[in-house]
């Protein structure tokens, strides 16, 4: 066979993730928290952009008829996501910012595409969402038609501008919690004297982790401190005198003895009882009593006070306040037994695009430079402002069609909440699963039944016993919670006995997932049950 040169052209596909497509992508898996801190960084970066007025109006044109299609980048956005994952696609959403979903007259799946609408269509100058928040009381929900219309987002409320004022005032500082740290040190400073031991004491404090235990062993103290291990021993006990009790422990063992010590209580028996925590766990009576060498009643006392006692002592003084959860949809009931689906106005973002001043400057411009800057930063503006009128339409379209699969849960509770995966909501409207996923992250429905994450709705399935319809894994635990929580000392319910009980409702379950599900909700067995419903008994009588 003859060897030569040879010229070949092949020609393939790929998909190249353009920023703007990144920024589509991200854009609908941020928080409420994390969109507001991005469009701020947008605000202070973009000069085209402009934050709206509190009520929503302005002076200077948005999207004016017409201008978004002056741009293919920006027409073709709903075709790019659509390309890379199925973020968008035509007839994703609709054109409503407030969605009502009749109980007798739902759409059935796959309707929902005859009433959305494009895309790339035209803009008004604002949009005005009156949401649950901002609504006059009697006024009535805005109709489909008016939708959603790309420009102003009313009624945003991002935490990070406004009138606030950010001054702290004197009442807020002397009313501020103090911190694990600065208490032991004020009782540190008068408790050693000697300025040696004051260095370790303030090492001791430093690897000190948030339940009020010390991190590091004393050798490894002394190496890094170039001092005897005898040293830092002694300046640990001292400390450990300190408040609150049980501070500076090095397990859980010698926290609840130092709170003993501090009560006095740390006799023999007690120590015993201390030593042998796992006879504790395991509930084990008759071995904690040959330990301790006590009798029933005595170690009944003895368990009693040890639970009396704090096992993380640090977190009475240092924690996090958690964030309040700003819910993203609103679920409402309609007279007529229907469900209303809204936006939260209060989390949409305000921003605008000051086309005045683009005008101004662009005309003004006279470099090369300046020009491809400024209309670089028009062509970001638009995509910013587009992407987040996608993204509040993605998350109605996903959250109207789970009020509709979830029908029954939010009329008669958990027990009627059905199994749900990712796919049948993306085959319903239309998007890639993947998108489904990032869209129900993070956010949270307010409804009648309280509030939840949307991805709280989604759940495995368990097989009937009878042929019929599965159950929902979370209606399943919610069961098992009150079969558990009605049963009495005398009859407590093991696993092959609630797994007979299941099966008996139509529920085919195994044993083995029985005790998965009770292991999760933090259940003991039935053998640990039994002992403390005695113990709690006896302590009764």
């Amino acid at each position: 066979m003859a060897m030569g040169p040879r010229l070949d052209i092949r020609q393939t596909q790929g998909l190249v993730m353009t920023p703007q497509l990144q920024q589509a992508i991200r854009l609908l898996q941020l928080t409420n928290l994390e969109l507001g801190q991005y469009v701020e960084q947008e605000l202070e970066r973009n000069p085209i952009l402009e934050r709206a007025d509190q009520d929503g109006s302005t002076e200077l044109s948005d999207f004016e008829e017409g201008n978004l299609n002056t741009d293919p980048l920006v027409d073709n956005l709903g075709e790019a996501i659509a390309a890379s994952d199925g973020i968008v696609d035509d007839g994703m959403v609709g054109d409503a910012a407030a969605v009502e979903l009749d109980a007798g007259t739902l759409p059935a799946e796959g309707d929902l595409d005859g009433a959305q609408g494009p895309l790339d269509t035209d803009h008004s100058e604002s949009y005005n969402n009156d949401g649950v928040s901002d609504r006059p009381e009697g006024q009535e929900q805005a109709a489909p038609s008016e939708g959603f219309e790309v420009g102003d987002w009313s009624g945003a409320s991002t935490g990070l501008s406004g009138g606030e004022s950010s001054t702290v005032t004197l009442e807020q500082v002397l009313s501020s919690e103090i911190s694990l740290k600065d208490h032991l040190l004020e009782q540190m400073n008068v408790l050693l004297v000697d300025p040696a031991q004051r260095i370790i004491g303030h090492d001791l404090i430093d690897h000190l982790d948030e339940a009020g235990y010390l991190s590091e062993a004393a050798d490894a103290i002394a190496e890094r401190l170039g001092c005897d291990e005898a040293l830092v021993e002694q300046v640990l006990s001292q400390m450990q005198r300190l408040d609150p009790p049980g501070i500076l422990a090095r397990n859980l063992s010698e926290c609840l003895a130092l709170q003993l010590q501090d009560k006095d209580r740390y006799d023999p028996a007690m120590q015993a009882l201390v030593e042998n925590l796992h006879l504790l766990a395991a509930m084990d009576i008759p071995q904690i009593c040959t330990v301790c060498g006590v009798d029933r009643e005595d170690a009944d006392e003895m368990i009693a006070e040890l639970k009396a006692l704090n096992p993380k002592p640090g977190l009475a003084f240092d924690y996090d306040v958690a964030a309040p959860v700003v819910p993203d949809v609103f679920v409402t009931e309609k007279a007529d037994g229907g469900w209303n689906v809204e936006l939260n106005s209060d989390n949409l973002p305000r921003i605008l695009v000051n086309r005045k001043y683009y005008a101004e400057i662009n005309e003004a411009a006279r470099r090369k430079e300046d020009k491809a800057y400024i209309s670089e930063c028009m062509q970001s503006a638009n995509w910013l402002i587009k992407s987040l009128d996608q993204r509040a339409r993605t998350i109605l379209s996903v959250s109207s069609e789970l009020v509709r699969q979830q029908d029954a849960f939010l009329a008669n509770g958990v027990q009627d909440l059905r199994p749900l995966n990712l796919r049948a909501i993306a085959e319903v409207v239309g998007i890639h699963e993947s998108t489904v996923s990032r869209v129900t992250s993070n956010k949270y429905m307010a409804t009648p039944r309280g509030m939840f994450e949307l991805k709280y709705f989604f759940t495995s399935a368990l097989s009937s016993a009878n042929g019929g319809d599965d159950y929902s894994s979370e209606a399943v635990r919610n069961r098992l919670r009150g079969l558990i929580d009605k049963e009495s000392s005398a009859a407590v319910l093991s696993d092959d006995k609630l797994v007979e009980i299941l099966r008996t409702s139509g529920i085919d379950i195994a044993r083995r997932t029985v005790a998965k599900y009770r292991d999760a909700m933090g259940i003991p067995s039935s053998v640990q049950r039994r002992r403390a419903k005695r113990m709690e008994a006896r302590a009764i009588g």
